[in-house]
């Protein structure tokens, strides 16, 4: 397993409940391909250094991983297709 950090920006207005499902949809998904999460770290709302699709702000969520290598672009997959997410990145880290 590789050690990869993912970091999601979602939505400024999504509502509490909505929130933690996105996440734990997110989470979810790491652990069904056999991945693992080391580290959940929530920054909370924060403003964005420029505008993305009309937002100014957006809620930071940073997770470390460990996931298979094949494995990654299924985690890619399914953070593009979420309505709730604005932008995200997974980045290897170097052990």
């Amino acid at each position: 397993m590789t050690a990869y950090e993912v970091m999601v920006i979602f939505k400024p207005q999504l509502e509490e409940e909505a929130l933690a499902n996105a996440v734990s949809r997110i989470e979810e998904t790491i652990k069904n391909i056999n991945g693992e999460i080391t580290q959940n770290d929530h920054w909370g709302k924060r403003r964005l250094a420029y505008e993305i699709a009309g937002f100014t702000e957006g809620y930071y969520l940073l997770l470390q991983t460990k996931l298979p290598k094949a494995e990654v672009q299924e985690v890619d997959r399914v953070l593009k297709i979420s309505d709730e997410v604005i932008r995200h990145m997974i980045v290897k880290l170097d052990t």
